[in-house]
């Protein structure tokens, strides 16, 4: 048995795994880069592996890091079954088509460019609307914690993995030349406080387990915390008079804050200064404004048999968890635009989470230099992403093409996020108590993530052999590991020119905070002579640094 990491090396997108047993190919997960230049340019690569030689795809579940690329696998010629859970299929398809649409959509964006430069050449989508939905034929749709033979010699489970509405864990028993083996995909692991869904499945054995590590470093704050948390920032926010923008993503988080804010009062009744807060919630608007989540809401409510016992119990009461009074949905570009038009104090939900796609950067464009407003973030943020530039603490940012000050405040609130934190992830760990891995491959993770994580499991489970892989590298699971270098990453050839686009970018921000510093100084009237001088001999050694990469 063998298997080959093509995605989320030492990063957290772009999930893509192929394994080989039994006499078949078969794929884990398919999943876009986001983020960084680096990550986004292998989205635009032919696949490693010959498309037409891969059996079946096993999917965990429907975030477009872990999904997004079956319509480009579909479009290059695969034509066999994608097995996931129901909740998966249907999420798909709304998140599909709606991610072929952003490639359009941002294609188009590219070639009115082009044009407007003279170049002859257009550049094709990724993938079209029509792909995506064309290749939710492939997909079979599957009940948790039933026995799947997908193969002769192979026979899958799908575990509910608590992260999002329909994600799974997934065990998989490959027998060949007699032997059976079991290799566990964790997929992405939840908090076991998400308040929408069940707790992440407890798996007691595997010979193998590839593990996600988003989270392997940090801890989340409690539950009753992040209520209050995400409480008191409102309160103080509506109460300056601005606005609170959340960057989340369409699926999965939105509904877990709009059930929250639903239920946060049910804890605290007899705290007056608490009430006090959660009335003046209640009294603004609290707009949803992303199609897509509007369409994921649906896809919950239609799916309620998979939530916590919790939820179930509101339910039979007649009490829907995702409704409450002041909550909207913005359906059209107008009604969107309108948000941004009033002086109303809100609060505004729109994707992407990331903040680098999507009507979340016409409310960032309005409110991140606001010192009155808050952006809230309650989800993982990438690197390279708008996002994680403003959560570490970026003083400007460019937002559709314009350089904005981040005035507004900034909170992140990692309790909101979908994946377990270091404990959760360690206990997953231990809890195979009948049969504890041979070994553990560490996805889904940046390196100091996974090298924390590394650590605490050989703390508190014991010494088992940890490997965190490299792009392109190929494991043969065997009684003895062989690891070689099967593929190289696509993007080593582009280093150089990545870099010099890097420092290019660099470059211009420079010249652009100098320049907005000169209109300022003329406006003031403020700079001395030696001032200027200064910013002159600045200014040449910025241009002899731009010489010096065009002639590379």
């Amino acid at each position: 048995m063998k298997i080959t990491f093509l995605g989320a090396t030492r990063e957290v997108t772009g999930s893509n795994y192929l394994v080989e047993g039994a006499g078949k190919r078969f794929l884990v997960d398919c999943g876009l880069h986001q983020g960084s230049m680096e990550e986004e340019l292998l989205n635009d690569k032919p696949f490693d592996f010959d498309v037409k030689s891969i059996d079946f795809m096993l999917l965990t579940h429907a975030h477009i890091d872990h999904s997004g690329r079956i319509p480009k696998l579909y479009k290059d010629g695969y034509s066999n079954p994608i097995y996931a859970t129901k909740a998966t299929c249907d999420l798909c398809t709304i998140m599909l088509p709606d991610s072929g649409h952003i490639q359009e959509t941002e294609t188009q964006y590219k070639n009115k460019k082009r044009k407007r430069q003279g170049l002859k050449t257009m550049v094709e989508p990724l993938y079209t609307a029509k792909d995506a939905e064309d290749c939710m034929q492939l997909f079979v749709p599957e009940k948790y914690d039933e026995l799947i033979d997908v193969a002769s010699g192979i026979t899958i489970r799908f575990n509910d993995a608590g992260h999002m509405l329909g994600s799974s864990m997934i065990e998989v028993w490959i027998t060949e030349d007699g032997r059976q083996q079991k290799i566990v995909f964790s997929g992405d692991i939840g908090n076991n406080d998400i308040p929408l869904l069940a707790s992440p499945t407890m798996i007691d054995s595997a010979d193998y387990l590839i593990m996600e590590s988003t989270y392997g470093n940090r801890l989340h704050v409690r539950n009753d915390e992040k209520a209050s948390i995400f409480l008191n920032v409102v309160s103080e926010t509506i109460t300056n008079g601005g606005t609170v923008v959340i960057p989340s993503f369409a699926v999965g988080r939105t509904q877990e804050i709009l059930y929250e804010i639903n239920k946060i009062k049910e804890h605290h009744l007899n705290d007056e200064k608490f009430m006090k807060e959660y009335e003046l919630l209640m009294s603004v608007p609290v707009y949803v404004d992303s199609p897509l989540a509007i369409s994921a809401t649906e896809v919950f409510k239609k799916n309620m048999d998979l939530f916590s016992d919790e939820i179930k119990e509101f339910i039979e009461r007649g009490d829907n968890p995702l409704e409450f009074p002041g909550l909207k949905f913005t359906r059209t570009v107008e009604e969107s635009k309108a948000l941004n038009e009033s002086d109303e104090p809100c609060i505004i939900i729109s994707s992407s989470g990331m903040c680098d796609v999507g009507r979340i950067k016409h409310h960032l464009k309005h409110n991140i230099w606001n010192p009155k407003s808050t952006i809230l973030f309650v989800g993982y943020q990438a690197p390279g992403t708008l996002g994680r530039r403003i959560v570490d603490g970026a003083k400007k940012v460019k937002i559709l093409g314009e350089e904005f000050s981040v005035n507004a405040r900034v909170e992140y609130i990692e309790g909101f996020s979908g994946h377990a934190d270091q404990n959760g992830l360690v206990n997953y760990v231990c809890g195979f108590h009948e049969k504890m891995p041979k070994r553990i491959f560490l996805i889904h993770g940046e390196i100091d993530s996974q090298e924390a994580l590394e650590q605490k499991i050989k703390e508190q489970a014991g010494d088992i052999p940890i490997s965190i892989p490299k792009y392109g590298e190929q494991y043969t699971l065997d009684d003895k590991i062989e690891v070689v270098q099967k593929y190289d990453n696509p993007t080593n050839k582009d280093i150089d020119k990545i870099e010099l686009i890097n420092k290019m970018q660099q470059l211009e921000s420079e010249l652009e905070e100098m320049k907005h510093s000169l209109k300022e100084d003329i406006r003031l009237s403020s700079s001395s002579d030696e001032d200027m001088v200064k910013l002159n001999n600045k200014v040449n050694e910025l241009r002899k640094q731009i010489i010096q990469i065009m002639n590379k």
